[in-house]
């Protein structure tokens, strides 16, 4: 492994509890601060509105600055707005805290940004695994925030949740430790390019294989996202379960997105992009199936860790299959609104998810899912008829 991969990942470990802590607490902080309960998940959604808001701008940024400076500058922004949101909790000051679940999604557009960047740090065919190698960090990532946001929750006498938001300013904070030694690779600058080399944005999109990656990891996330938002609430508001039982599965959750990594790369090597694809579209497929059962900590457990293997398999396939559609010189304007598309369509997905749950109810929620999941199938098709012929 290479030093810039190295560092990414140990840095994915620590940044990445930037996203985990939030989905696990802002719902349920949401719904002790705030007098309206189906606007509970409004900070999870927040976080990732921030994080869609700012993707073309974060790599804009990056392109300007180098990757360096900006990672560096996102984990100081990050944990900065970690101190805001223990103020804001200690406050009991809903507006405030929603707030800071914006900006800490605004530094976890720079954390996606991660994955762009080991595959510039490695050949194009070793781009899979590097993805892959770096989305396995998340796995201790979801284990060590998650439980030490569960530890430290109170940590500050008759704060609860104040001490996990504390931890999480000193935990987002590292990546800007490490990544202060990472070495840009080619900085491709706007002025130092022939303008014959970038094609238009709308050539680019329309590519049939673009089309079926942006698809694939749009709403790999938008359906993950929108499920995993309303499960704290699904259990430990609706269901009456252990705030322990829902960590638990948010956990085993992760694993499930994460573990796969280990193959996926090889198995998109072996067998394609598009069979990986077809592989997440089933797997999200069995966690609508599952929600149709009586809704026991069981089923929770079995249904978020399929939807985190399909998650895996479609993203991942999405990430290097998006690489593959684009030169050096449109990198930073692709990568950008790629990350603009995805994220933007996980932001109405988890901007709706707290609303859905509480006027449809779990079950109707996992069912809605179903017309995207075709979407992803129908593109796919697609893209593999004309790339045929």
């Amino acid at each position: 492994m290479n030093r810039n991969l190295s560092l990414l990942t140990l840095s994915q470990i620590f940044g990445f509890t930037t996203a985990t802590i939030t989905v696990f607490l802002s719902g349920i902080v949401g719904s002790q601060i705030s007098s309206n309960q189906s606007l509970s998940t409004l900070p999870t959604a927040l976080f990732v509105v921030g994080t869609a808001s700012f993707t073309v701008l974060a790599a804009n940024i990056m392109s300007k600055i180098g990757r360096r400076n900006g990672f560096v500058f996102a984990a100081i922004g990050s944990s900065c707005s970690a101190l805001l949101a223990a103020f804001a909790i200690s406050q009991k000051n809903f507006n405030l805290f929603c707030l800071s679940c914006l900006i800490l999604g605004m530094g976890a557009a720079f954390n996606h940004q991660y994955r762009f960047a080991a595959a510039e740090s490695v050949e194009k065919d070793k781009i899979p695994k590097a993805i892959s190698t770096l989305l396995m960090a998340g796995i201790v990532s979801a284990f060590l925030g998650i439980s030490l946001a569960n530890y430290t929750k109170d940590l500050i006498q008759d704060q609860l949740y104040v001490g996990s938001y504390l931890l999480l300013s000193f935990l987002s904070f590292m990546p800007g430790v490490f990544l202060f030694f990472f070495k840009n690779v080619e900085n491709v600058q706007e002025d130092s390019l022939k303008e014959g080399n970038i094609r238009n944005l709308k050539s680019i999109v329309l590519q049939p294989r673009f089309l079926q990656a942006i698809t694939a990891a749009a709403f790999a996330y938008a359906v993950m996202s929108f499920l995993m938002t309303a499960t704290p609430l699904s259990m430990h508001v609706m269901e009456n379960m252990s705030l322990k039982e829902t960590g638990l599965v948010l956990q085993f959750h992760v694993v499930a997105m994460f573990l796969p990594s280990l193959i996926t790369g090889n198995l998109i090597k072996k067998y394609g992009h598009s069979a990986i694809i077809y592989g997440g579209v089933l797997f999200f497929f069995i966690t609508v199936l599952l929600s149709l059962f009586e809704q026991t900590y069981l089923n929770y457990m079995l249904s978020l860790i399929f939807l985190g293997l399909g998650w895996n398999f479609l993203f991942i396939s999405g990430t290097s299959l998006v690489v593959l559609t684009y030169n050096k010189e449109e990198k930073f304007k692709v990568q950008g609104i790629n990350d603009l598309i995805v994220f933007s369509t996980m932001a109405l997905a988890s901007l709706s998810a707290g609303i859905l749950l509480n006027s449809i109810g779990w079950k109707m929620m996992n069912l809605i899912c179903i017309p995207f999941l075709i979407l992803i199938i129908l593109v796919s098709f697609v893209a593999d008829k004309k790339s045929v012929s």
